[in-house]
């Protein structure tokens, strides 16, 4: 799912003549484009045109679509016009008073609504003590979203040599309500002129978007595996392209094929519940397959292994124990899988994480 922000009546950052909503949209439209050349990848945009989506409908937009990540695509700005690199932010609690007024900033956009008060439940998006206050939904999704900021910020500052202001927490309100690793990336800074013309450029644009879109690539690999098979024909250029029907817009819907079930390997017998939950720590996947021995995993054991049609995917221990499982992604992540992540399934189907914990 891309999420281009603002749009229509809200403009978002301007500054000499850059203007968020555009850049925002035309890089996500070129995000989509470079994605839709492989087979194995469904693009869905909240908005493709210039219209006003309300932050609440992006991530409904988002949810029923049941998509697999939410991208929330941005540009920044500073008052004192000399702060300049890319950040990308994940759903978190904070108390760090830059990450606060970036929040405090893109979530401000729900004054723009008519019932905001209501359906906000009082939110206000100039209190600190109201943005610290927002629930946090998407803990489950966290390693996910981190992993993919991480990847985003590689390709930003090793690829396109940007300065790498990090990856970050957030309590912004458009990540908060979405059902799928989310994250929201902030491009640049508009009120730094060098760089809000590079942002405002077609190569500029066309360079930011190829990162993106190779960082998605990368993550997919890693989770999900799939061949990629790029499709022959040549997709059109973006910059004057106008599409007709408003959001959702599903884009390039491969047929649905039956699945085949995943072949697992594993060094011992699961331990499920009276309800057949089980949580495992996923560590690493892969197209080689190693031998289940501690050596071959920073000295981790058990170690099982699933075949999704020759893509490895390695998971650390399991237990039924919710509580146990998060030691054991510590332990995971004390060895050097950082990128490591609970998985959740129940009598050997994977779930999500809220699923299973509901279940018990």
């Amino acid at each position: 799912m891309l999420d281009p922000g603002h749009g229509g009546k809200d403009f978002g950052a301007n500054y000499y003549g850059f203007i968020e909503k555009n850049i925002a949209l035309k890089v996500a439209l070129k995000v989509g484009r470079n994605l839709e050349k492989y087979n194995d990848i469904q693009v869905i945009y909240t908005r493709n045109t210039d219209v006003f989506i309300e932050l609440m409908e992006r991530a409904r937009i988002a949810n029923r679509a049941n998509a697999n990540i939410f991208l929330s695509i941005h540009c920044n700005a500073s008052p004192k016009g000399d702060a300049f690199g890319t950040e990308t932010f994940v759903m978190g609690l904070t108390k760090n008073a830059s990450n606060l007024e970036v929040a405090k900033k893109e979530n401000a956009v729900i004054t723009l609504e008519s019932d905001y008060k209501l359906k906000y439940a009082g939110y206000n998006p100039n209190s600190p003590e109201s943005v610290i206050g927002i629930t946090l939904l998407q803990e489950e999704y966290l390693d996910q979203s981190i992993t993919l900021s991480t990847k985003i910020q590689n390709e930003f500052t090793n690829k396109l040599d940007r300065k790498n202001r990090g990856v970050k927490q957030g309590p912004f309100l458009v990540l908060n309500q979405t059902s799928m690793p989310s994250i929201l990336t902030e491009l640049g800074f508009l009120s730094y002129k060098p760089e809000g013309e590079y942002l405002n450029s077609d190569k500029g644009q066309e360079e930011l978007a190829k990162g993106i879109s190779d960082a998605i690539l990368n993550y997919k690999k890693e989770y999900f595996g799939g061949t990629n098979v790029i499709i022959d024909e040549k997709p059109s250029k973006v910059t004057d392209e106008k599409v007709e029907k408003d959001t959702p817009v599903v884009q390039n819907k491969s047929n649905t094929k039956e699945v085949e079930k995943p072949k697992e390997v594993i060094t011992n017998e699961p331990i499920p519940d009276s309800k057949g939950i089980t949580f495992k720590i996923q560590i690493s996947a892969s197209g080689k397959k190693l031998d289940l021995v501690p050596q071959n995993f920073n000295g981790l054991s058990p170690v099982s292994v699933v075949d999704e049609k020759g893509l490895y995917k390695y998971y650390f221990s399991q237990t039924s124990n919710y509580d146990e499982a998060k030691k054991y992604l510590s332990e995971a992540k004390n060895k050097g899988y950082e990128s490591s992540f609970i998985v959740a399934f129940k009598n050997g189907n994977k779930i999500s994480i809220q699923e299973a914990l509901k279940a018990n």
